[in-house]
């Protein structure tokens, strides 16, 4: 096991502690994310939802109002902004602590979540479709999450030619990380982008790679594997029967020293966490004596 280092995360003027891995739960207001069940549109269902989410374990909740499942389309930018604002402020009156992140790859988005009340933006385009979101987050010095991809929803699975998946993700969000740096941006949280521009076997390779990663980048990492077709293609099976394997890869990214894993099902994420951290990590390199004397 390779357990995460305690840091803290900047929530719009308190210190959030981190001492052990984070479970985020994912809340969608959308009508055509690719999972379902993660789907709340009115502000009751979204209260209602976040309160079970939180019961079952969460420590972060990740709101995102604009589907980027490949071969998605994105929705209008004001329509993205209104579901999110009401999504914020629908959580906000139940749950008024939780730490709340939101997914969006506008800035514009960014700024009218965080005037809202969220807390930390998680950007899976990592900076590519909007110049203005690399200066929009060093403004707001709001904590980051920057995602690895290629292209866009519409274009990305013909985009995932590398020469070492593990290498080339690193290179290129290493370029980004220095560059948040020289804007100022501290809080910085990385996601390989498991799905976005990889092919299953290259998702499986990053997952592997993960105690490099974060070593090399200097940041902690993010997983996302919940549901994703990386589990359900070798299976056979859907995102609905995919409960399962999703805890099988959280696992195996916990071991390997993920601080957050972004998920559906935040009661089996915390069993995982639970577990895992019962691991004796101090006495890995131990030798012990086996044998009868």
């Amino acid at each position: 096991m390779n357990p995460i280092q305690p840091f803290t995360l900047n929530l719009n003027g308190r210190l959030y502690d981190v001492t052990g891995p984070q479970v985020m739960a994912i809340i969608n207001i959308t009508d055509d994310s690719f999972y379902a069940d993660s789907r709340a549109i009115d502000p009751k269902a979204i209260a209602g939802r976040a309160r079970e989410l939180v019961a079952d374990g969460a420590d972060i909740l990740d709101l995102g109002a604009c589907s980027t499942r490949p071969e998605s389309k994105p929705v209008d930018p004001d329509i993205e902004t209104l579901r999110i604002v009401t999504a914020v402020k629908a959580v906000r009156d139940v749950l008024p602590d939780i730490p709340l992140s939101v997914d969006t790859f506008r800035a514009s988005v960014a700024r009218e979540a965080i005037n809202a009340g969220a807390d930390i933006i998680n950007d899976i385009s990592g900076g590519n479709f909007d110049p203005l979101m690399f200066p929009t987050i060093a403004s707001l010095k709001a904590p980051y999450i920057l995602t690895h991809t290629r292209g866009t929803p519409e274009t990305m699975q013909s985009m995932t030619t590398y020469t070492d998946v593990a290498a080339d993700v690193v290179r290129e969000l290493s370029q980004k990380v220095e560059q948040l740096r020289l804007m100022g941006v501290c809080d910085i949280i990385v996601d390989p982008g498991l799905g976005f521009a990889k092919t299953v076997e290259q998702n499986y390779r990053l997952l592997d790679a993960i105690p490099q990663i974060a070593q090399l980048l200097e940041c902690p990492v993010l997983i996302g594997a919940s549901r994703k077709s990386m589990l359900t293609k070798p299976l056979g099976i859907t995102a609905s029967q995919a409960l399962n394997a999703t805890t099988v890869v959280n696992t195996i990214a916990l071991i390997h020293g993920a601080a957050f894993i972004r998920v559906h099902d935040p009661l089996q994420a915390r069993q995982a966490v639970t577990l895992v951290s019962m691991l004796p990590v101090n006495n890995r390199n131990k030798v012990y004596n086996l044998t009868n004397s």
